[in-house]
């Protein structure tokens, strides 16, 4: 059953961008807190269920991680829908190059689902 699907046409962040130092948030991740808080969908999640999370996302830049902008993401999801991150048992994540400017997110939250 799908909880939360969204495609965002907004670069991710990478964790170098987002972090000053050990535990200060940078002006530049607080505008994308801001931003993606707004722009993620209304919905719910069980927060009392296990949950798999999927992202997708569009690089523009060759050399970026793919792992970069997953914790960033999680922590602005979990602020969102009000769900708690030890609750989440499985990631899919996935990456594609895109020119300069057409960088993306596709997330998605759902329950987790018996093997």
């Amino acid at each position: 059953m799908q909880m939360i699907s969204c495609n965002l046409n907004y670069k991710p962040l990478s964790i170098n961008e987002a972090w000053q130092g050990k535990r200060y948030k940078t002006e530049a991740y607080k505008q994308y807190e801001k931003d993606l808080l707004f722009m993620f969908p209304n919905g719910k999640v069980d927060a009392t269920q296990m949950l798999r999370i999927e992202f997708f996302f569009g690089f523009s830049n060759q050399s970026s991680d793919l792992d970069n902008p997953v914790k960033l993401l999680i922590d602005i999801a979990q602020k969102k829908y009000g769900f708690n991150d030890k609750n989440v048992f499985e990631l899919n994540v996935r990456k594609c190059l895109v020119k300069k400017g057409d960088e993306f997110i596709q997330m998605g939250i759902f329950n987790l689902l018996p093997f």
